[in-house]
């Protein structure tokens, strides 16, 4: 039984793509009860879909009244809905928040969408490179002489948007405890990728961050911020900023040349990368790892995803843990008091629709 600080909650998932079913699967790892609204169709499903996981699948005809006559049955037993559709759908199908919420004046309902709900790009598709894109964050990524770099969709799917979403639905779910009143929640990935920007955005008043990629503190610029390349091929990742780290930093990597010393001297950055690079390639990954690993010099070696599930500190910390075979993160964050957990593996399609509707106690 989920154990998690949301057990006991009440989730409906529209069946989709991307930040939905992640937000779907971070409610379910903290103990709530999320069922996903799929469409009918083959009773399909893997076990590799680990976004999935956790949750209880039934399966509705959304293009027919009984169909959505169930949905809004459900609806009425929620806490929160999760829906991911473009905007005006939900609607369309006699499912957008005025009805939802005439049937339960207490439901949080959580609308995900890349552009959001309004404005001149509301209706047009997208992914997740497109939404970060319009924010500034993508154009500040990546080294100076390339296009920009996808950052996988880490940045706008799931920091902007299923994080986002989920945060509002905990907190509009407060809210509703305190005064009985649902509401609508408009998660766009722009606007949770800007968020996400915010630090940098007051660098740049400061005038302390250029819009010239490869040329700041964090984003490549410095020596001493950077992935570099052994002697293996494998790569190690130094982030030695503070000046007792950075100290550390060449005490370890045996730099003695007086250049070094000038740490925030833009100015020497380039040179002073070219012969940090030329030092680590002196070693491979692991022996390198061996002179700095655990240490305050801020160092880690670049895992792939093979190897990190491996890794000393994520084995002693179950960061990854195994679920029919299938390798994958651990629930997170951590409770002292109500550990999450995942509740189960991908659903197939549809395959608790019955037992769904008679928990819920709907004919």
């Amino acid at each position: 039984m989920a154990n998690g600080p949301l057990n006991g909650l009440k989730i409906v998932e529209f069946a989709g793509i991307g930040p939905g079913p992640f937000c779907g699967m971070l409610l379910s790892d903290l103990g709530a009860d999320v069922v996903r609204v799929d469409r009918p169709g083959p009773a399909s499903g893997s076990k590799n879909d680990i976004t999935g996981r956790g949750r209880r699948s039934i399966t509705l005809d959304l293009k027919s009244p009984e169909g959505i006559e169930t949905a809004l049955k459900l609806v009425e037993k929620a806490d929160a809905i999760i829906e991911g559709y473009r905007p005006g759908v939900m609607e369309k199908m006699g499912l957008g928040p005025d009805v939802a919420l005439a049937r339960n004046s207490k439901l949080v309902y959580g609308r995900m969408t890349g552009w959001g709900q309004f404005g001149p790009l509301s209706k047009a598709a997208g992914h997740d490179l497109n939404y970060i894109a319009l924010t500034g964050a993508l154009g500040a990524m990546g080294h100076a002489d390339r296009p920009p770099a996808p950052p996988l969709n880490l940045v706008g799917d799931y920091g902007g948007g299923a994080l986002y979403l989920a945060f509002g639905i905990c907190a509009a779910m407060l809210h509703a405890e305190k005064t009985g009143e649902g509401q609508v929640i408009d998660a766009a990935m722009t606007d949770g990728a800007a968020s996400l920007s915010a630090m940098f955005y007051g660098m740049k008043a400061s005038g302390l961050w250029s819009s010239d990629r490869s040329d700041n503190l964090l984003d490549g610029g410095a020596h001493f911020y950077d992935t570099y390349e052994c002697s293996c091929g494998g790569y190690v990742s130094i982030g030695s900023i503070e000046p007792q780290f950075y100290a550390l930093l060449l005490e370890k990597a045996g730099i003695k040349d007086e250049q070094f010393t000038r740490q925030m001297s833009k100015s020497d950055w380039p040179e002073l990368k070219q012969k940090l690079a030329a030092i680590i390639r002196q070693k491979t990954r692991d022996e390198w790892c061996d002179v700095m690993e655990g240490t305050d010099v801020c160092f880690a070696p670049v895992l792939t995803m093979d190897e990190a599930p491996s890794h000393p500190h994520n084995v002693e910390r179950e960061t990854f843990v195994s679920v029919e075979g299938v390798v994958q993160p651990a629930p997170a964050p951590r409770f002292s008091k109500t550990p999450g957990a995942i509740q189960a593996p991908p659903p197939k399609r549809g395959e608790h629709s019955e037992e769904v509707l008679k928990e819920w106690g709907i004919s």
